[in-house]
Parts: C-alpha cells; sequence; structure tokens
C-alpha cells in the first residue's frame, strides 16, 4: 500500500512538508514512548486538541445526569432506564450518521452534530438551572444529546483517514483514545470535587463551553467531501444495509468486529464490580473497592497509550488485535481467581493495556481495510459494537453472577474470551494475517 502522497482534503500533504519524508524511530525513551507523528498533521492535531477539553466535559454531564435522576428520584432504578433511553437513539443515528458520513462533506457534519451537541448541553443546563426537576425532560434531552453524538461519531472516526496516512493510522488512534480514556478517570473525580462546590447546573454549563472548543476545530478543518465522483446513494435504510453487506464481503472487518464482541459481551465483568467489591473485598472497604475497580480498567488504558510508541508501529494488525483480546481474557480470568484488592486491580489495568491496544488496532483496520465510501458506516457499526456490547455484558454477567456467583462469572468469562478468540483465529486466516 502506498501511502507517501496521502494527502488531507485541500489537496496538501498532512503534515505540510515533503510528502516523501520519513520519520526515524527514534532511541531510548522515544522508542516506547507515546508515538506523536500524527500531531505533526496541522488538520488532525486540530481535532485531536479539541477532544482534550471536551472528553472531560462530556465525563461532567455523564455524572450529573444519573446524580440528578437519582437526586429526583431517589431510585437506581431510574438510573437504569435513563441509560436504555439513551442506547436507542444512540444505535439508530449511529448507522444512519454512518451512511450520512459518506454521503457528504464530513467536515459539515461535524460542525452540524457538534453544534447540535453544544445546543444540548445548553438545555442540560437551562432545565437545572431552573430548578424543572423533570425525569422525563432529562430522559429527553439525553436521548437527544445520543441521538447527535451516534451521527457525530463515525464521521469523526472517519475523517482521520483523511488526515493522516495509513502508516501513522495506529498512533493516531492511540493519540485519540489515550485523551478518551483519561477523560474517563479525569473527568468523574473532577465531576465528584465540583458538585458540592458549584453544584450540577454548572457542570452541564461547563461541558457546553467545552464543546464549543470542538465546534471551533471542526470550523478550522480542510473540507472532506466524499473522494468518489460517481452517483451516491441517499443515506437511507439501503445505504445501511449495503455497510452491512460490505462486512460481511470484506472477512477482516467481520471478525475485527467480531472480535471486539468476544471481549465485550463475554470479558466485560463491571456489573459484578459491586458484588465483588461487597462480599470478596469488602475487608478494604466496599466505597475505595468500588472505586479502583471502576477505575482500574481506564488507568490501565492510559497507561497503554502513554506506552503506545511500544506497539504502534506493528505492521501485523490482525495479530495484534488477536493477541491483545487473549491477553485481555487472561487478565479478567485472573480478576476472577485472586481475593487480594490491590492484585485485582493490577489485573484490571493489565486488561486496559490490552484493551488499547486492540482499540489502537481494530481501529486501525477499519480505517485502512474499507475504501473512504464505506468508513463511515463501518465507523458507525463500530460505534454501536462499542456502546452495546458493555450493555450485553451487564446483562449476561449480572445473570450469572447471581446463579454462580461473581468470581466464577469472572474467571468462567475471561476464560471463555480466550478460547472464543482462539477458534476465530485459527477457523479464518483473514484476521490473523493482515497487515499493511
Amino acid at each position: 500500500m502506498d501511502t507517501s502522497k496521502s494527502t488531507t482534503g485541500d489537496g496538501t500533504t498532512p503534515d505540510g512538508d515533503a510528502p516523501d519524508r520519513t520519520v526515524a524511530r527514534g532511541t531510548g525513551w522515544r522508542r516506547w514512548a507515546m508515538d506523536t507523528r500524527p500531531l505533526r498533521r496541522p488538520a488532525y492535531r486540530r481535532l485531536w486538541s479539541s477532544t482534550i477539553v471536551t472528553s472531560v466535559g462530556s465525563q461532567l454531564t455523564a455524572v450529573a445526569v444519573p446524580k440528578q435522576i437519582y437526586d429526583i428520584t431517589g431510585s437506581s432504578a431510574w438510573v437504569g432506564y435513563a441509560s436504555l433511553a439513551g442506547l436507542l437513539p444512540l444505535t439508530v443515528f449511529a448507522l444512519w450518521g454512518g451512511a450520512i458520513a459518506d454521503s457528504m462533506d464530513r467536515r459539515k457534519l461535524l460542525l452540524l452534530t457538534n453544534t447540535g451537541l453544544a445546543v444540548t448541553s445548553v438545555l442540560f443546563w437551562v432545565q437545572a438551572f431552573t430548578g424543572l426537576d423533570s425525569v422525563a425532560v432529562l430522559m429527553v434531552l439525553l436521548a437527544l444529546q445520543q441521538a447527535f453524538f451516534g451521527l457525530n461519531a463515525p464521521a469523526r472516526s472517519a475523517s482521520i483517514a483523511r488526515l493522516v496516512p495509513a502508516e501513522e493510522l495506529p498512533a493516531a488512534n492511540a493519540l485519540g483514545s489515550t485523551v478518551m480514556q483519561t477523560g474517563l478517570v479525569a473527568g468523574p473525580l473532577l465531576a465528584g470535587v465540583l458538585i458540592p462546590v458549584v453544584g450540577l447546573s454548572e457542570l452541564y454549563l461547563i461541558d457546553a463551553v467545552a464543546l464549543t472548543a470542538t465546534v471551533w476545530a471542526v470550523v478550522r478543518l480542510p473540507a472532506l467531501p466524499p473522494e468518489t465522483t460517481t452517483e451516491r446513494k441517499r443515506a437511507g435504510v439501503r445505504a445501511v444495509a449495503d455497510g452491512f453487506r460490505y462486512i460481511s464481503l470484506h472477512k477482516v472487518l467481520l471478525l475485527s468486529f467480531l472480535a471486539d464482541i468476544i471481549a465485550m459481551v463475554f470479558g466485560m465483568p463491571r456489573a459484578l464490580f459491586p458484588q465483588l467489591a461487597a462480599r470478596t473485598y469488602d475487608s478494604y472497604g466496599q466505597g475505595m473497592a468500588l472505586g479502583l475497580l471502576f477505575a482500574a480498567i481506564p488507568i490501565g488504558a492510559v497507561l497503554g497509550g502513554l506506552t503506545s510508541g511500544t506497539f504502534s508501529r506493528a505492521r501485523h494488525h490482525g495479530l495484534m488485535v488477536i493477541g491483545s483480546v487473549i491477553a485481555w481474557g487472561a487478565a479478567i480470568a485472573g480478576l476472577g481467581l485472586t481475593t487480594n484488592l490491590w492484585v485485582a486491580v493490577a489485573f484490571l489495568a493489565a486488561a486496559g493495556v490490552a484493551d488499547m491496544v486492540s482499540m489502537v488496532f481494530r481501529g486501525a483496520i477499519l480505517l485502512s481495510a474499507a475504501t473512504d465510501e464505506m468508513r463511515g458506516r463501518m465507523q458507525g457499526v463500530f460505534t454501536v459494537v462499542v456502546a452495546g456490547g458493555p450493555r450485553l455484558a451487564d446483562v449476561l454477567h449480572g445473570t450469572l453472577g447471581s446463579a454462580f456467583g461473581a468470581r466464577a462469572a469472572v474467571t468462567g468469562g475471561g476464560l471463555l474470551v480466550i478460547a472464543a478468540t482462539l477458534v476465530l483465529a485459527l477457523a479464518s486466516p483473514a484476521l490473523r494475517e493482515y497487515r499493511i
């Protein structure tokens, strides 16, 4: 694959320099530290920089909404219902948004959807500031927010392949994923500090202000129109169906989705964290144990991102996905076997590192193996898998944990991930042989 002449949407090279310039691997700490080559590309740097603030801001809202619903109702069940209320619009609009992203200028779509997200955050602030205290309004706003996110995410992810050359896609994915995982850690911690000081309404306002950074970054991106000049189909049901048909005809894409589904559905035990904290690690203090269990995976992912120079230059993308999913399963199985909280945290952190590696190379496969006219739809399906897999895991692990015990369910799930991934890799060579 010749990527030496890769260009951005405005016809310039992504980094603004000679298109055939090579970048040395580096020596010493540069060999293992995060690969920052994509940040030399001005357009990608603008897109990435906007996520630094907004990834934290979005987590403020993610904490504020369930907190406000619980304050109004006093019921955790309503908090769960609100989560489900956001899943359907996210699923529908992510699939549709992928088709739209393949049929129009992705910069324009990002501008529209980021503006919609900012306006929704303002509406969250208005209802909290006025003391409306309506669960129905909160759930409608949450559904609207998730719809805009579903439209936005495929276009945002698909645009990366137009901003950096193929050999830098793993590094670009590592940079973006590290920022998002950092937000998962820093955002809730910051929300916990700010809620007693400024209140819920101000958290929504901070998120709205942060989203303006995203709008400004998108305004400065180059145009990203469809690359093909042939007549394009409307972004309707047929276009969405064409995306699924495309996946079925390209085994490496199908297998990369299946690998993620295996890891998330069978090996994501977050629904059992409260039970583990209460029964297995209660001697450490249930509150501390629960907080550490939830924080460990994102912390591991951040560490994986910061040391992504150790793996981001690998060319055997398929083998990296297979190996990282197996490592995830092994770490989760280890979690179920230990009764020591700190060992459990270490296993979950290791799982977070493996998840970062998997995210980096699954994302690179989606962007490099799919043609530009299909990238939006591939990212739409990816968004649904990432959002839906953990929710299915919550049901599966919660049911099995109640029937057989939390530790048995966690260990069994991790071992099942390993077995299913090995079967997947051996049954079809398309994934394990994929490289750039």
